[in-house]
């Protein structure tokens, strides 16, 4: 997951996985969700964002662990 922002739209793209985007939707005003070419999501798109999030702070809670395997 990447988290992309724009300042000159103030948007916030969070971008799910590789998946090319096949559709897009918007939701309520400014909240823009893109599928792919099986309607899973791929992306979310806030406008304004700076007015709905708070940017300063970035958190992870509980994000499973990634783990190898050694041979």
């Amino acid at each position: 997951m990447k988290l992309h922002y724009y300042p000159e739209t103030d948007s916030l793209y969070i971008d799910l996985n590789s998946r090319p985007s096949a559709d897009s939707r918007e939701i309520v005003a400014g909240l823009v969700i893109d599928f792919d070419a099986e309607g899973s999501i791929v992306g979310i798109d806030i406008d304004h964002a700076s007015q709905k999030l708070d940017l300063k702070t970035l958190e992870t809670v509980a994000v499973p662990a990634l783990t190898t395997r050694s041979s």
